[in-house]
């Protein structure tokens, strides 16, 4: 009994380090349920013109909102979506650099990779540069 006992507590313990996990995600789904109730409950419900019209920074809207873009916004779009995951990915990389022995093959290995990861994408922003995605003339 003793051997079921002491085999059914490593997962116990386990499960108990996931409550603060759902704890916080039962908080968020609360949080925005109870807003969408009171919104609906408290908030008030006369429709006009004003009301209906779309909001543009305080300033009354011109022309329609089908205008078309040049793909070069996109693009560039993409460049900076590009740029802000790549700093993303190099958080990861930086701590797990910093815990590897400075004389060992391994940290040649992460250097490379990194390297490769960051030369990769100054080749594609460079691309980009020579293909003129950043004139807006």
């Amino acid at each position: 009994m003793d051997h079921i006992a002491s085999t059914l507590a490593p997962v116990s313990s386990t499960l108990d380090s996931y409550l603060p996990v759902v704890l916080i995600v039962v908080m968020a789904i609360g949080f925005g349920a109870f807003n969408l109730i009171a919104t609906e409950l408290i908030g008030p419900k006369v429709a006009g013109k004003v009301k209906m019209s779309t909001y543009e920074s305080g300033m009354d809207p011109i022309g329609t909102a089908r205008q078309r873009f040049h793909v070069r916004f996109y693009v560039l779009a993409m460049t900076f979506l590009l740029f802000d995951v790549e700093v993303v990915f190099l958080y990861p990389w930086a701590v797990a650099y910093t815990k590897v022995d400075p004389g060992s093959p391994e940290a040649g290995l992460y250097l490379g990779r990194v390297l490769f990861f960051v030369l990769t994408s100054i080749v594609a922003y460079v691309y980009a540069w020579r293909k003129g995605v950043f004139r807006f003339d």
